[in-house]
């Protein structure tokens, strides 16, 4: 159930009519890394999430609910910007505050002007309102969403998109010098890392969350770094310890030498029979545990979503 509060969460203004910063902020209005996406995210992950994790559907849930207050302030702030342009106000565009706020009727068309050469839909398709298109005009997709139906993977998907739209919103403070926007872009960007660090904290909160998914890395692959470009770097990425594997990177200086004395690495120098049976004890114990808790989860008899 949703209630429709119609006070902003922030006190979106602007300080003047800007219709090409208008359509650079419809980025995050209808953009792949943008508050519709990201509201569609969560939300939809979350009903992966109710019977396994009901503490981290409570948390989906009240971020995508956040998200879609963001698109509202988005959404506003957009609206703001077309001020002059939107049909609804044209015949009042001689009083006096508009005519003040755009310096008089050449202001005015050239307002309009920007508008129409910055992205057309806004006065002829829609009026003078943002839809959920991007910068260019491409209609939002869901093809945005990431659900993957395991929430370590969702999660991890989640961190990644909250540092995409801090950094769009970070880009985007640089195209405006208006101090009322940038406070609401400040206040948007802020917030995308308040949800990192809550998403962070949830995958954190679930153990053991690595390697995603149910199945354990096969060992007879795992440990293998290939140098695959010429000067590679040598790092924490290739050697020394897997973090948090009790193991250490194998740096495979000579990769085409390796798979053709091991045929293609069907026959391995090394014996693994008995990393393999570990593993294949540790796959069977954690599809156990993985499914056993799903079903303890799921109601006895007939579903219901919520108790009243």
């Amino acid at each position: 159930m949703f209630h429709h509060v119609k006070d902003l969460q922030f006190n979106a203004r602007v300080s003047r009519p800007d219709p090409r910063f208008a359509n650079l902020l419809l980025e995050q209005f209808g953009g792949e890394n943008g508050e519709l996406a990201a509201a569609m995210q969560y939300f939809t992950q979350a009903f992966g999430a109710k019977q396994p994790h009901p503490d981290k559907y409570d948390m989906l849930m009240d971020i995508a609910t956040e998200e879609f207050s963001h698109l509202e302030i988005v959404g506003a702030t957009i609206q703001m910007l077309l001020k002059g342009v939107n049909g609804d106000l044209k015949d009042a565009a001689e009083q006096s505050e508009i005519m003040v706020a755009m310096n008089g009727k050449a202001a005015k068309e050239n307002v309009i002007h920007a508008a129409l050469s910055a992205n057309p839909q806004f006065p002829i398709i829609t009026g003078g309102g943002p839809t959920p298109r991007n910068s260019q005009g491409i209609p939002w997709c869901a093809s945005y969403i990431n659900s993957n139906g395991d929430l370590t993977v969702d999660l991890r998907t989640n961190l990644a998109s909250e540092s995409r739209a801090k950094l769009v919103y970070e880009h985007l403070m640089k195209f405006t010098d208006d101090p009322y926007i940038h406070e609401t872009l400040s206040f948007l960007m802020t917030r995308e890392v308040t949800h990192y660090k809550m998403f962070e904290a949830a995958l954190n909160s679930i153990q053991p969350n690595f390697p995603p998914g149910v199945l354990a890395a096969d060992p007879r692959y795992l440990q293998n770094v290939y140098n695959l470009s010429d000067g590679t770097v040598r790092g924490p990425w290739n050697e020394g310890e897997i973090k948090g594997m009790g193991k250490d990177f194998n740096y495979v200086e000579s990769p085409l030498q390796q798979v053709k004395e091991t045929e293609g690495q069907t026959k391995l120098p090394e014996d693994f029979s008995k990393e393999l049976k570990a593993t294949e004890k540790l796959d069977k114990d954690m599809s156990a545990i993985k499914s056993e808790e799903v079903k303890q989860a799921e109601p006895k008899g007939v579903a219901q979503w919520s108790t009243y």
